[in-house]
């Protein structure tokens, strides 16, 4: 399993949400950040003064994910992202040791999975979609 974290510009969002969900990835946690990386911020005039903005306002999504997929989500969020432009962001791809879901004690790859995989797993311990 990988964890990705991706950093992007936060009206960028909605596109790579929708990308993702394309390609079978169900779950994700958002976070609003503030940061800069090469573009150094930038300086705004307000009311005639020139103040000078630092950290600029992103957006960070937190994927864990089995190893197959996570070519593919790369490749999505890099083109729903991609501007073009400096700012865009960055990918960072980082191994998990073991992921656990509280609910029903699944672990590993089923902790993170939202499929026949969980639904069997939930099945086998007495669980129904009822409950």
């Amino acid at each position: 399993m990988k964890k990705i974290e991706a950093i992007i510009k936060p009206y960028r969002l909605a596109e790579v949400k929708e990308a993702l969900i394309e390609i079978g990835v169900d779950g994700m946690t958002i976070s609003e950040a503030k940061g800069f990386g090469r573009q150094k911020g930038h300086t705004e005039i307000y009311r005639g003064t020139e103040y000078t903005v630092d950290f600029l306002p992103k957006v960070k999504i937190e994927i864990v994910l089995p190893d197959t997929q996570v070519e593919a989500a790369v490749h999505v969020i890099t083109k729903a992202a991609k501007t073009g432009k400096i700012g865009d962001g960055k990918i960072f791809v980082m191994p998990v040791e073991d992921a656990f879901r509280i609910r029903n004690e699944d672990k590993g790859e089923r902790a993170v999975r939202m499929d026949l995989i969980a639904w069997q797993g939930c099945a086998e311990r007495g669980y129904s979609a009822a409950k």
